[in-house]
C-alpha cells in the first residue's frame, strides 16, 4: 500500500463492511435511535463477517487484520450508526486487550465467546470521580488468596448491565499508574450490579451505565498481563480505540456530506436549487476538504499502530483530535444546509448530530489529545 492507495485486499473488505451495512444497519438505525433499541442480533451478524474479532490473532481464533482494516470496517459501518460501529469498536478493543496481553488460560476462557459476540465485552477506565485523570482511579482489588476482592465503581460504561465480560482497570498497589492492574470481571459474579441506564444526547443503540463492584472475588488468573501493568495495558488500548472513534467520525460525516449533496441538488430557493448557490458550493468544498485531511491522516496513523511505530501514539491523538473534530464539524454544516429539515428526526442529519458529538469527549477528550501530542513534541 502507498499512503494515496489501499491494496485490493483492503478495498475487499471495505467492500464487505459496506455491503453489510446498507443491508443489515442503515434501513433500521433511525428506529434503534428513536426507540432506544440495542440491535444484539445485528451485533452477532457483524461478528460472523469477523468483525467481532477484527484484530485478534488468527491463533486465538480472530482474522488479525490490522489496524487500517479496522479503520475502515468502523468508518463503513459508521455510515448507517455511528453508535453501533462505536459499540462494536469498544468490544474489539476488550478482546484485544485480552488477547495480547492475557494468559494462554484467560484467553481460552473468554476468547471463544467474544469472537463470535455471544458474550460481549466492555472497556471499564473511567470512574465517577476520575476521567481525564485516569490514573487517579480508586476502585481497589485486594488480593485475598486465589482471589482479588474488588470494590469501587465505572462511570459511563458503554454496554453497562448488557455486556457479559468487563475488562476492568483496579489498583492493586500505589496510588498513581503503576499500581494499577486489568481484571477481567464477569457481569454474572456475586457482588457486580449496574446503575440505571444513562439518558443520552445521542448513541441511543447502544445502553450506558455505571458499573458497581461491592467485595467481588476476581479469580487472581483473571489478570490480564501483570500486578502493575493494568496501565500501560489500557493506554495501549486507547491507541487503536481512538483510530476507531475517529473512523466512526468519517464514517458519519461521509454520510452527511452525501445526504448534502443530494439535498442541494433538489432544494430550490428563490427559484433555483441551492446547490447552485456558490456559498453552498463553497461550503460543500470545505466539507469534503475537511473530511479528505482527516481520512488521509487517519490511515497514516493506523499504519504507524499496525506496525509499531515509536510515534504510534502521537499520530492516533491527532488523528483522533482532527477526525472528531472535523466530523463534527462537518455535520453542523450538513444540518444548516439542510436548514429547519435538517432540525427534524425524517432526515438522518440530526441524529448524527447527536451522535457525532461525543466523539471528541471519550477514548481521551480532545484536549487530552493535545496533551499528549505536545508532550511528545517537547520530549524530542
Amino acid at each position: 500500500m502507498t499512503i494515496f492507495d489501499l491494496t485490493d485486499d483492503q478495498r475487499q473488505i471495505q467492500e464487505m463492511a459496506r455491503k453489510f451495512t446498507a443491508d443489515a444497519i442503515t434501513p433500521h438505525a433511525a428506529a434503534w435511535d428513536e426507540h432506544h433499541i440495542f440491535p444484539r442480533d445485528t451485533i452477532r451478524a457483524a461478528a460472523e463477517l469477523g468483525f467481532g474479532s477484527i484484530y485478534v490473532s488468527e491463533e486465538s481464533g480472530g482474522i488479525g487484520l490490522g489496524r487500517l482494516e479496522a479503520a475502515l470496517i468502523m468508518e463503513a459501518m459508521a455510515y448507517g450508526c455511528p453508535s453501533t460501529s462505536a459499540f462494536i469498536s469498544i468490544h474489539n478493543m476488550a478482546a484485544w486487550m485480552i488477547d495480547r496481553f492475557g494468559s494462554a488460560d484467560v484467553k481460552e476462557k473468554y476468547l471463544s465467546s467474544m469472537i463470535p459476540m455471544d458474550r460481549i465485552g466492555s472497556y471499564c477506565l473511567t470512574e465517577p470521580g476520575s476521567g481525564s485523570d485516569a490514573a487517579a482511579l480508586k476502585t481497589r482489588a485486594v488480593l485475598n488468596g486465589d482471589h482479588y476482592v474488588v470494590s469501587g465503581s465505572k462511570a459511563f460504561i458503554s454496554g453497562g448491565g448488557e455486556n457479559e465480560i468487563y475488562v476492568t482497570m483496579v489498583r492493586t498497589g500505589e496510588d498513581g499508574p503503576k499500581g494499577i492492574s486489568c481484571l477481567v470481571i464477569e457481569k454474572d459474579m456475586p457482588g457486580v450490579s449496574f446503575g440505571a441506564p444513562e439518558k443520552k444526547l445521542g448513541w441511543h443503540s447502544q445502553p450506558t451505565a455505571q458499573v458497581n463492584f461491592d467485595e467481588v472475588r476476581v479469580p487472581v488468573a483473571n489478570r490480564v498481563g501483570g500486578e502493575g501493568e493494568g496501565f500501560r495495558i489500557a493506554m495501549t488500548g486507547l491507541d487503536g480505540g481512538r483510530l476507531n472513534i475517529a473512523a466512526c467520525s468519517l464514517g458519519g460525516a461521509q454520510r452527511c456530506l452525501d445526504e448534502s449533496v443530494a439535498y442541494t441538488k433538489e432544494r430550490k430557493q428563490f427559484g433555483t436549487a441551492i446547490a447552485d448557490f456558490q456559498a453552498t458550493q463553497f461550503t460543500l468544498a470545505d466539507m469534503a476538504t475537511d473530511l479528505e485531511a482527516a481520512r488521509a491522516l487517519l490511515y497514516l496513523a493506523a499504519a504507524k499502530v499496525t506496525d509499531n511505530a515509536p510515534d504510534k501514539t502521537r499520530f492516533a491523538a491527532m488523528a483522533k483530535r482532527l477526525a472528531t473534530d472535523n466530523g463534527s464539524s462537518i455535520v453542523d454544516r450538513a444540518l444548516q444546509l439542510h436548514g429547519g429539515y435538517g432540525y427534524l428526526q425524517d432526515y438522518p442529519i440530526e441524529r448524527f448530530w447527536r451522535d457525532l458529538r461525543v466523539h471528541s469527549i471519550l477514548e481521551g477528550t480532545n484536549q487530552v489529545m493535545r496533551m499528549i501530542i505536545s508532550r511528545d513534541l517537547l520530549r524530542q
